[in-house]
């Protein structure tokens, strides 16, 4: 008895609409971006029972169809734009409409695979947007900030109480973000090994907690890689280009970035580890790097092994 043939779905979303694709047959049709147009789709998916459905994260436009299709329930990944952006230019789909970015969506999860992940239930979905919140908070407050300087005397003062108030509701924010993670033990112990580290506070950790959940269950490459924090080769022929990192959670990198610059003046492991590293010839940038590499792989070994860091500190003594 034959097996069936694998079907794969690329729906790109907009505001107004969904844009759906499904490879190999090349059927394609479009639906309202709404409750109707969305219940629609699931319907007609389910009977397809396609092997994989992908879509790109959109800055919250997708969250409704995601947790649709999740909930069906139905295989669906959500990928990094960049990710479609590489993939497109590799094989020569440089148009750009939307039933075209569904046909190159419906080709990456032919050809790429990406692992379909459970949806995040709704505890998980409110600390993540919280999350964000705080982010673009702290993005106004620094915007702000600097026009501060260069602001007429006049504004001044106008900008000074939208930093008050800023100031305030990042903090208010904050308070939100702890109590949710205190709510569930999970989250609880996760946050206590990780701020038992020297140089992760309570950002790091809400960040790792939030928009690193795989964090303890990956190897130290899949987790680096997952980040960004992995060197990747750029080489061709006999030329042998700088290793760089990009891609992968930038706000996860941000994040950790900010904490290894703390680290490596009072984490004892990583100013050892920097100090090393300088004394070897490696410039700052690359040092730097080097450490956020190690410290994202100290973390994910203690939520893997639930070890707190004196353990790790021992270790590396």
């Amino acid at each position: 008895m034959g097996t069936s043939a694998a079907l794969f779905v690329g729906i790109d979303v907009s505001k107004q609409q969904l844009d759906v694709a499904v490879r190999p047959s090349g059927e394609q049709w479009t639906v309202p971006h709404d409750e109707g147009g969305i219940r629609d789709l699931v319907t007609r998916l389910q009977a397809l029972a396609p092997t994989l459905i992908v879509l790109e994260a959109t800055g919250g436009l997708e969250v409704a169809l995601a947790s649709a299709l999740a909930t069906a329930p139905l295989p669906v990944a959500v990928v990094n734009p960049r990710q479609v952006r590489d993939f497109a230019r590799a094989t020569g789909l440089l148009a750009k409409t939307d039933r075209l970015d569904a046909q190159c969506l419906a080709q990456f999860a032919d050809a790429v695979r990406p692992t379909p992940r459970p949806l995040p239930d709704a505890q998980a979905q409110e600390l993540s947007a919280l999350l964000q919140r705080r982010r673009q908070l702290v993005e106004m407050h620094t915007a702000e900030k600097n026009r501060l300087s260069t602001a007429a005397p006049r504004i001044r003062p106008q900008i000074q109480r939208h930093l008050t108030w800023l100031h305030k509701q990042i903090g208010e924010c904050d308070g939100e973000l702890r109590t949710l993670i205190r709510s569930s033990p999970l989250w609880r112990e996760k946050d206590n090994l990780l701020r038992s580290a020297p140089g992760v506070g309570p950002v790091l950790a809400t960040t790792l907690v939030a928009a690193l959940p795989e964090l303890g269950t990956l190897t130290r490459q899949q987790i680096a890689a997952l980040v960004g924090v992995a060197p990747l080769n750029r080489d061709s022929g006999l030329m042998r280009g700088r290793r760089t990192v990009w891609g992968g959670r930038t706000q996860v990198r941000h994040v950790l970035y900010m904490s290894t610059l703390v680290g490596v003046r009072h984490n004892p492991v990583l100013v050892a580890f920097y100090q090393r590293l300088r004394a070897a010839g490696k410039v700052p940038k690359v040092a730097l790097v080097a450490c956020m590499h190690k410290l994202l792989t100290i973390l994910n070994a203690m939520v893997k092994h639930r070890t707190r860091w004196v353990s790790v500190e021992a270790h590396h003594a």
